[in-house]
């Protein structure tokens, strides 16, 4: 489908080339030097530096690809371009770096980039690349607030006509010198069919809104409350909801769905290599597994499986246990041990044919999931139907669970006359009239042998259900839901059935097309944030909780440190707490919690649990801050300690243990102990003691923490 031509020019050749009009007998050495040319000047290229070029040429679906080398001298630049030079790739790679990657420490800096210069480069840059009689850009603010980078990358849409659309770029600017490192972008002319449409619609958008709500479905059913997870609520959700367009010129209903250019036919049934990965997932050492056995309580592998066996449905007649995995699980201060179970035919052709894996509680022996493994196959005919699969999922059902009779099927899924090898029923808990999902039990029949291969069961007696009184209608609801979308005009992209009476398409025919992308004027409903439903009581929308990131304290104003600790909170590195107490001594677990937040992890360290605490501290050994066996919550740390905390976090602390190498100028230099000289003259050196005297062993507090490690973050690397 490509083909790959490769020429290697000279530089001085280039340089002096005369560019010829662009004919169908042009040469290919002349198309290469006609490409160059246009995209120098494009780019205002200075490639005097580079003795080295190359340039090969892939031939597309829908045009030709130049791929452009320049290299030399530990520099190199590589562009991509269509035909007629239009610049859809480059980078650059030179003597800067691009990522600090933190002094080969785990202690990340803060960004060291101008994000309005940085966004000046790349708007300069877009200007030159992009076609701006129909193509444009609006940049948006950086991710340069992230710890540890030194460039900014914009990304995001390419308008056309001004108007949203599939074609997606990609920018980044180095912090150091606000040069254009790399640039990537799609191109309609190397992607889409038939140009970009006329931006004027013939449907209003008032009409396309009307159709669109049409296409809308909402079901009422109780969900758990996010505010209180021990309570379920009435509210609609959207049920079968099909994402439609609606086209601009002839306003009919379009489906994305057909963008699809091929099919699956596993149509995600679960794979020999995910049925390993689940059956093997251990999380644990062969010792600990050995260890796990061995509590009290739990059963060994034979009695487990006798266990399962006694359930006749399974139909393990011929099965024999291939593996039995333990995993122990803990919840707070609840511990539970499950027992993974894989039972295979000794006769199968692989492994996997048959198998299949059940999860138990190595206590009870109780099936907890039940996973199998069998091929699709189209040509295989049921000897089960559909209507005896369900009553032996339903006669299942009464004797796996005590709450059988709260559920009700809900969901049936036949796709056998595909090559399914099971039909699936998927019984949901039924509240006042109302299903609850999120208590459901889905059971899988075998279409052969009508053994129950497949289990998948939750249920929550802690739950408690608001009543169903006082509910808005259907209607309302679906117009309170409506009003959660805007109705946004933009180019979307929709296949089209190709036909040989169009030369272009027919080139598309000759290489297996059936369809191929189109752009395509459309409205369709987008909104900003996710909304998961409608209350069913006040008719008003629900939206996802709002994470709160921003880190204020209310005891910082004013302080000698409050600079350094704000500069800290902007980038997230803090307490997860109301107040900072700037002025408490400094103990290890604070230290500990402060370096964990460099990572992402925050907590209150004065109400953190002990699953956080010993989160905090395993990050901390990961970064190198303290070894295991030093571990020490309460010990109060001298600034001496601080400093090597802090020091060995930026992966420097090989360096500060030489001997014989450093001096410092601290007035009390005589009283540094000689196994902390390195690091304080390291200290000196970051800057991170800027005081007369180093005072090793004098006590720290957080707002010292706070100092020295907003010193450390700012170091140049």
């Amino acid at each position: 489908m490509h083909r790959l031509i490769s020429f290697l020019l000279s530089t001085l050749l280039l340089a002096g080339l005369c560019v010829p009009a662009m004919a169908a007998s042009e040469s290919a050495d002349a198309r290469l030097a006609r490409v160059t040319q246009t995209v120098k000047e494009t780019l205002a290229l200075d490639t005097e530096a580079y003795p080295d070029f190359r340039g090969d040429v892939s031939e597309q679906e829908l045009g030709t690809l130049w791929s452009l080398s320049w290299s030399g001298a530990g520099a190199s630049m590589n562009v991509e371009a269509l035909e007629d030079g239009t610049v859809v790739g480059f980078w650059r790679s030179d003597n800067e770096e691009i990522y600090y990657p933190t002094s080969g420490g785990s202690l990340s800096t803060f960004p060291q980039v101008d994000s309005a210069k940085a966004k000046a480069a790349a708007e300069a840059f877009l200007q030159r690349v992009l076609d701006t009689r129909i193509e444009s850009v609006v940049l948006e603010e950086p991710a340069a607030d992230r710890l540890g980078v030194a460039s900014c990358r914009f990304y995001g849409t390419i308008l056309l006509n001004g108007l949203p659309s599939p074609l997606s770029y990609s920018i980044t600017v180095r912090g150091s010198d606000n040069v254009v490192t790399s640039f990537r972008r799609d191109a309609s002319a190397q992607n889409y069919l038939g140009g970009v449409p006329s931006a004027k619609p013939a449907v209003g958008k008032d009409a396309a809104a009307a159709s669109l709500k049409g296409t809308l479905k909402l079901e009422l059913v109780y969900v758990t409350d996010e505010n209180n997870t021990t309570k379920a609520v009435l509210r609609y959700v959207p049920k079968d909801q099909e994402t439609f367009y609606v086209d601009a010129q002839t306003g009919k209903l379009v489906s994305p769905s057909d963008e699809l250019f091929f099919t699956n036919d596993a149509l995600g049934a679960a794979t020999p290599a995910a049925m390993e990965e689940k059956s093997m997932d251990r999380g644990l050492t062969q010792a600990e597994l050995e260890g796990v056995a061995k509590l009290e309580g739990v059963l060994d592998k034979e009695a487990l499986a006798e266990s399962v066996r006694a359930e006749a449905a399974y139909k393990l007649d011929g099965y024999t246990v291939s593996a039995a995995d333990y995993r122990l699980i803990r919840d707070g201060e609840n511990e539970t041990v499950l027992c993974t179970l894989r039972f295979v035919k000794p006769d199968a052709e692989n492994a996997y044919d048959g198998a299949r894996v059940f999860s138990v509680d190595a206590r009870t022996g109780a099936v907890r999931s039940l996973s199998s493994w069998s091929g699709w196959d189209k040509d295989r005919k049921a000897a089960v139907s559909a209507a005896d699969a369900q009553r032996i999922a339903e006669t299942f059902l009464t004797r796996f669970s005590a709450h059988a009779g709260e559920f009700a099927l809900r969901e049936t899924d036949d796709r056998t006359a595909e090559g399914a090898p099971s039909y699936g029923f998927t019984f949901t808990r039924k509240v006042n009239g109302y299903f609850f999902p999120e208590n459901a039990c889905t059971i899988r029949v075998d279409c052969m042998n009508g053994a129950v291969c497949g289990l998948d069961y939750s249920y929550d007696e802690k739950v408690s259900f608001d009543s169903a009184s006082g509910i808005v209608s259907e209607a309302a609801a679906l117009d309170a839901w409506m009003a959660t979308y805007d109705v946004v005009l933009a180019y979307r992209a929709q296949p089209k059935a190709l036909s040989k009476a169009d030369a272009d398409e027919a080139k598309l025919i000759a290489l297996g097309y059936e369809r191929f992308r189109t752009l395509l004027l459309t409205y369709a409903l987008e909104r900003e944030n996710w909304v998961s439903g409608i209350d069913a009581k006040t008719g008003k929308p629900v939206a996802a909780p709002e994470g709160n990131e921003t880190i204020a304290y209310d005891d910082v104003a004013g302080h000698w440190a409050a600079g350094q600790i704000e500069t800290l909170a902007r980038y997230g590195v803090g307490y997860n707490a109301g107040s900072f107490r700037p002025d408490k001594t400094l103990t290890q677990w604070e230290l500990v919690a402060l370096l964990a937040s460099t990572q992402g992890m925050r907590v209150d360290p004065d109400n953190a649990t002990a699953e956080e605490r010993d989160s905090a501290y395993n990050t901390a050994f990961y970064m190198g801050a303290l070894a295991r066996t030093a571990r020490d919550d309460e010990h109060v740390v001298t600034r001496g300690e601080l400093v090597r905390f802090l020091i060995d976090c930026a992966g420097c602390g090989s360096v500060a243990k030489l001997h014989g190498i450093f001096t410092c100028a601290y007035a009390d230099r005589a009283d540094i102990p000689a196994d902390e000289l390195g690091y304080a003259a390291l200290a000196q050196g970051f800057g991170l003691v800027t005081n007369e005297r180093y005072e090793s062993g004098a006590g720290a507090t957080r707002a010292i923490a706070a100092v020295m490690l907003s010193r450390m973050m700012s170091r140049a690397v």
